[in-house]
């Protein structure tokens, strides 16, 4: 609406804009017929790919994403360590965890983080025809849309790393024309000691790496601090998703 009324508010109208009035004993002539230009585009960030893996690898960012349902406590101790830290972080969360949990919405959001779907159940999508996993993906964003008022921007498939492109249609007919993987994956909800999370991560992370790790898990709160520290030495940034790839 503002762009049109931008677009036609910059062609002038007959007998504006300075113009002399028309002399009595002739007529005004009547305003052009032709139409007015069409609005310009709106200005976007690059279009995505229909799966994202990384971010760019020319940039000191890196994501952490987070699957998203854990008992809350433990999830608000997660969250503080990575504030303490100064990290943003993009939480994927499963909306029958935000169902029974509706104030965690608000809490990572007020923390500066970003909110996304990782479906409604945590079921294996990649195994559902088109319209379970369409359910899936579709329930959990209008949970999301209530409480919050935006689905998000990102949409991460459950029980598989890559989607299908099933997955990818649905997703695209929900409103998340990108689905989110990653290409470091913490293994945290193996329950490895903390050290051996740490060690993972800081092995392999590099510019733009989307780093795959869970709520609901002690190890994942107790190794934050640690590998923040070692994401710092390296020079990196934790930032969000949207801000990986802006």
């Amino acid at each position: 609406m503002l762009q049109a009324a931008v677009a036609l508010g910059a062609v002038p109208l007959a007998g504006c804009e300075g113009s002399p009035p028309a002399p009595a004993a002739r007529p005004e002539p009547p305003p052009s017929s032709a139409p007015p230009p069409p609005p310009a585009a709106s200005p976007s960030r690059t279009a995505l790919p229909a799966e994202v893996t990384n971010g760019p690898r020319d940039k000191p960012n890196v994501a952490l994403t987070f699957h998203g349902q854990g008992e809350a406590a433990q999830v608000r101790a997660l969250l503080g360590e990575l504030e303490k830290g100064g990290a943003r972080v993009t939480v994927l969360a499963v909306g029958s965890w935000l169902q029974a949990q509706p104030d965690m919405a608000r809490r990572i959001l007020d923390g500066g983080h970003e909110l996304g779907n990782h479906t409604q159940t945590h079921g294996p999508i990649a195994s559902m025809d088109s319209a379970r996993a369409f359910a899936e993906i579709n329930t959990c964003a209008q949970l999301l849309k209530r409480l919050t008022g935006s689905i998000g921007t990102w949409f991460r498939p459950s029980q598989t790393q890559h989607a299908t492109a099933l997955i990818q249609a649905q997703a695209t007919r929900v409103g998340y024309p990108t689905c989110l993987s990653y290409d470091l994956d913490s293994l945290d909800y193996t329950d490895p000691a903390p050290a051996a999370v740490v060690s993972t991560v800081a092995k392999s992370v590099q510019n733009g790496s989307i780093v795959s790790l869970h709520f609901g898990h002690a190890t994942t709160v107790t190794a934050i601090p640690e590998i923040l520290d070692r994401l710092r030495q390296r020079g990196l940034r934790p930032v969000t998703m949207t801000e990986l790839v802006s």
